[in-house]
């Protein structure tokens, strides 16, 4: 029996931006429940006195991918969840947080250049697997860390509403 189509796809207009703006992140234990309809994250309930930590981006530096694999043969479906972003300026308290970091499994919440808030991790969380931190080479040259954080998800990402997006540092 086939998976019953909903939908078209029409063009939309012309008025699309790549990039991420905002980034929230928590410990993947630390999230209790997570209401969603649709494909569209409407509450986000976390361990008393946890919130999600936001890190503030360089403009134009932050990505986040995902690649949908299918397996024909297996008859299964996989989604490899990546988000990168540099951090400039390296520093002892920044390297403390990044050995933090690699020790957790992480839920992200993010902002996309279009306004709309996206949710990586939900199902078994991302990991830091690469921090590259580098003191560059001449005087324009970036002096911080280029993180990749990435993790396979039954699901591709849910958006996150307005009102679920403005509980998270609460």
């Amino acid at each position: 029996m086939p998976c019953v189509l909903t939908t078209g796809y029409n063009l939309d207009c012309r008025l699309s931006y790549g990039g991420i703006k905002d980034i929230y992140l928590i410990e993947f234990e630390n999230v209790t429940t997570i209401t969603e309809s649709a494909g569209v994250i409407s509450v986000i309930t976390k361990v008393a006195s946890k919130t999600f930590k936001k890190y503030n981006l360089i403009a134009h530096t932050a990505e986040g991918d995902e690649a949908l694999t299918a397996s024909r043969e297996m008859g299964t479906l996989s989604n490899k969840q990546t988000i990168k972003f540099p951090i400039n300026k390296m520093t002892t308290a920044v390297r403390n947080e990044l050995f933090l970091l690699a020790q957790n499994r992480l839920i992200f919440v993010f902002t996309d250049e279009n306004g709309t808030s996206w949710m990586y991790g939900r199902d078994y969380g991302l990991t830091l697997t690469t921090s590259a931190n580098k003191t560059g080479k001449v005087l324009a040259d970036r002096n911080g860390y280029e993180l990749v954080f990435e993790g396979d998800e039954k699901n591709l990402a849910y958006e996150v509403n307005s009102t679920a997006l403005a509980t998270l540092l609460t």
